[in-house]
């Protein structure tokens, strides 16, 4: 393949989150060629706030990225078992702009959390969520961080090789998703 634009997502806002650190590691060992990093400082979602001023400006420059992305990476912790409230409030948003650009969009999801199961049911929650808006969605291999602060190093790189392998399998099974629909 010869370019790939990815886009990514972290559920979580903190500057030095292990979800952040995830998306920038998917793009490096998925060797991107280009990669930005969705900023999720969004308004909370509100119809009244819609009606009056219309899709604000940050949220259709994310729906822009959304769209002009040959894939996405989303990486989200787990929050009382299920997606934190950013990421469901991006999500919410995005659904209301025009275009609808998750369709068709490939996407891999991943999660790294404190607790041992690494986010599995909020991987379930984000496949769920996403449902209508018909991305295609890997299935597989997850990436399920676990035990999140003792598996990146101190400039944000995952430390056990089990993790990046998992992960560049996840990335490679992104690019074969790419390839498809070019």
């Amino acid at each position: 393949m010869s370019s790939f634009d990815l886009l990514g997502i972290s559920g979580s806002l903190r500057k030095s989150a292990t979800n952040r650190f995830l998306i920038r590691e998917a793009a490096r060992l998925g060797a991107a060629t280009s990669f930005i990093e969705a900023d999720l400082r969004l308004p909370l979602y509100d119809g009244d706030l819609e009606e009056a001023e219309g899709i604000p400006a940050s949220v259709q420059t994310l729906a822009d990225q959304i769209a002009a992305a040959d894939a996405v990476v989303i990486s989200t912790p787990e929050y009382n078992k299920g997606i934190s409230g950013v990421l469901k409030n991006a999500l919410d948003w995005v659904s209301r702009t025009k275009g609808g650009p998750w369709a068709g969009k490939p996407v891999a999801i991943m999660s790294a959390t404190a607790g041992r199961a690494g986010g599995e049911r909020t991987q379930f929650n984000l496949r769920h969520a996403m449902m209508p808006f018909r991305p295609r969605i890997l299935q597989g291999p997850e990436v399920l961080v676990g035990g999140n602060m003792n598996e990146f190093d101190e400039n944000g790189q995952l430390t056990g090789e089990r993790y990046q392998q998992t992960l560049t399998d996840l990335m490679n099974a992104l690019k074969a998703e790419v390839a498809l629909t070019r």
